[in-house]
């Protein structure tokens, strides 16, 4: 197939050796397991334009073409039915998630506007974390002639880590920039 990704070879060659030492066994050691990038459209869903410049977005950013995220229950009070489209979904997993990981850390977290550090609280109690981004435009991937409406997403690392803590230690060493605690 290919070389592997960048990010990949230092997972083997650096953060795992270091953290083996922590954990004593190599099956304890916490990895990656895949990324998934979701974005909901609300009512722009029903815009077909609109739709299909988001499935062109979330093309490009991923590699891979989205899934459509449907509705599960009607609700009249937001004029959504059973089976509508709400929105997208992209699961990344093996070289594609250590490419879009690698993207992610180093092209377009810098270009996020008065970035301050990732938040360390959003983690979900079992070693995954979420983060949103409110514009598409950080990467540099995106035409800004092509995007009809400006969409947000929201990123989910899935790691093999039992607690929090050991997430944010892994996600540190793949450079991930989260802000420091108060108190730390």
């Amino acid at each position: 197939m290919g070389d592997k990704p960048r990010l990949e070879k230092y997972y083997k060659e650096e953060v795992n050796k270091s953290l083996l030492k922590k954990y004593g066994n190599c099956m304890k050691v916490p990895r990656l397991e895949k990324i998934v990038v979701n974005c909901g459209l609300g009512k722009s869903a029903k815009d077909r334009a609109v739709f299909e410049s988001a499935v062109e977005s979330l093309k490009e950013i991923t590699g891979q073409k989205p899934i459509t995220t449907r509705a599960k229950k009607s609700i009249s009070a937001f004029y959504l039915r059973t089976g509508d489209s709400v929105g997208l979904k992209v699961t990344l997993r093996k070289n594609q998630m250590f490419e879009f990981l690698d993207r992610l850390v180093n092209v377009a977290i810098p270009r996020i506007r008065d970035f301050r550090g990732l938040n360390p609280d959003s983690f979900d109690g079992r070693g995954n974390y979420t983060l949103g981004i409110s514009e598409q435009f950080i990467f540099p991937e995106i035409d800004y002639d092509k995007v009809k409406e400006v969409i947000g997403m929201d990123i989910t690392i899935i790691t093999t880590a039992k607690t929090d803590e050991e997430g944010l230690e892994l996600l540190k060493k793949f450079g991930l920039p989260f802000r420091i605690r108060k108190g730390e």
